[in-house]
């Protein structure tokens, strides 16, 4: 199945789009950027030249993906969230060596109008809350809030908040088992693929 794109959108030669994705209106993804298979890229979304997306990604109208972002598989961008790459911008200099890696791991969520400041990486199936600034890494799992953005519990890999572990804790919705060992949450079982 080849990738549908859009009519006004704007998609560079160079620039890989996997099968089975979806380029929406007003979309420009740039040269050499990289998307992998049944994503989805909504409205007004802006993708750079260096930009990695997994497969399975949805990323909400309003979007800007700069150099230096990589989404792994099944990440969620909310509508407006914001990516930085550089940490002390000013307009009259240059500082596009300085682009740094800002790193979203697999399953993990970013909601609505959530701003992730450059450098760092989400752990897998992270849950940011919408409007949170993510100011350092978020550890596999979290589920953190606020700004800047703080660990306030844990998310099942199904995306539901989970009780305190004490140390072992089951997801109601889903039944995946987990345990927290070392201030860091483990999946025990799963009974999801």
């Amino acid at each position: 199945m080849c990738a549908t794109i859009h009519s006004t959108a704007i998609v560079d030669d160079d620039a890989i789009i996997g099968a089975g994705s979806h380029i929406w209106h007003w979309t420009h993804v740039r040269e050499g950027a990289r998307i992998g298979r049944d994503c989805t890229l909504g409205q007004n979304v802006y993708v750079a030249p260096t930009v990695v997306v997994g497969d399975r990604v949805k990323v909400q109208n309003n979007v800007s993906l700069f150099d230096g972002v990589i989404l792994k598989d099944d990440v969620f961008c909310g509508p407006s969230t914001v990516f930085t790459n550089v940490i002390t911008p000013r307009s009259h200099i240059d500082r596009s060596d300085q682009f740094e890696t800002t790193q979203v791991d697999r399953g993990a969520t970013l909601g609505a109008n959530t701003t992730i400041l450059c450098g760092i990486t989400i752990g897998e199936y992270a849950f940011v809350g919408a409007g949170a600034v993510v100011t350092s890494d978020v550890q596999a799992h979290s589920l953190v809030i606020g700004n800047p953005a703080r660990h306030v519990g844990w998310s099942c890999r199904c995306g539901v908040r989970l009780a305190e572990p004490t140390p072992t804790v089951h997801c109601e919705k889903c039944d995946d088992h987990y345990e927290l060992r070392d201030h860091t949450l483990h999946l025990l079982t799963s009974r999801s693929p």
